[in-house]
């Protein structure tokens, strides 16, 4: 296991820092959806454009909402909208062959619940397809908090989403710790002013996290745990 700093820490104390809130992105944190986030891709652009464009273009763009994704591509509001709406049928009828959670997640999450940790998801995706991952993967139940795309006026990079996720669970700026994995999620907590941890276990590698900066990089969702101080298993809040 290996807990990366962005700087070297002053002693172990860094290691065992006890945030109050931990905030995590959907997508590529908790949930392991790229098969399904690609093929919904590929598919939306072979029957609107007529063929499909590389993964990277998309890739690019993850971490926003899907209609800020779409419209590079589109060539008029009616198409965005079509594009919209086949990207989300071809979604909701692939989802449960296709989505799953990380490794470990679910008992990582629930130790830190158990460990009196506040928790909460911030995510560019909509409130109702939100709810449905976590369902899926066994996740619903265990956050005091949800912030979507349908909450916020600006998406990710901007700070909003991450103010939002700390007022979700009432924890301030200094005391919580947003987990992701893209570009757009670490700016919008070092925006917001809160500590960052890097899922290196999501789509991205550390070159194309690296500017974001973030204060930690965490290999696999377990290693949350003596990062943060649940180093002896799950206890009752």
């Amino acid at each position: 296991m290996s807990i990366g700093l962005d700087e070297e820490p002053e002693g172990d104390a860094s290691l065992t820092k006890k945030y109050e809130g931990i905030l995590f992105d959907l997508d590529g944190t908790l949930v392991d959806s790229l098969e399904l986030i690609l093929s919904s891709y590929r598919h939306t652009m072979s029957q609107h454009l007529g063929r499909e464009f590389p993964d990277e273009e998309w890739l690019n763009t993850m971490g926003k909402p899907l209609k800020v994704q779409l419209q590079s591509f589109a060539e008029s509001p009616e198409q965005l909208d079509k594009m919209f709406h086949t990207y989300v049928a071809h979604n909701e009828a692939h989802h449960r062959q296709l989505i799953r959670p990380f490794p470990r997640m679910k008992e990582t999450v629930t130790a830190l619940k158990r460990a009196g940790y506040r928790l909460a998801v911030v995510t560019s995706k909509i409130r109702d397809h939100a709810l449905r991952e976590l369902r899926t993967c066994e996740l619903e139940g265990l956050f005091d908090g949800l912030v979507s795309a349908s909450d916020v006026r600006r998406p990710k990079p901007d700070a909003e989403p991450t103010i939002s996720g700390l007022q979700s669970i009432g924890v301030a700026a200094v005391d919580a710790l947003l987990v992701g994995d893209s570009l757009f999620d670490l700016l919008s907590a070092r925006a917001a002013g809160v500590d960052t941890a890097a899922a290196l276990w999501g789509p991205f590698d550390r070159i194309r996290l690296g500017p974001g900066k973030p204060k930690y990089w965490l290999e696999e969702a377990s290693e949350l745990l003596p990062l943060l101080g649940v180093t002896s298993g799950p206890r009752d809040a």
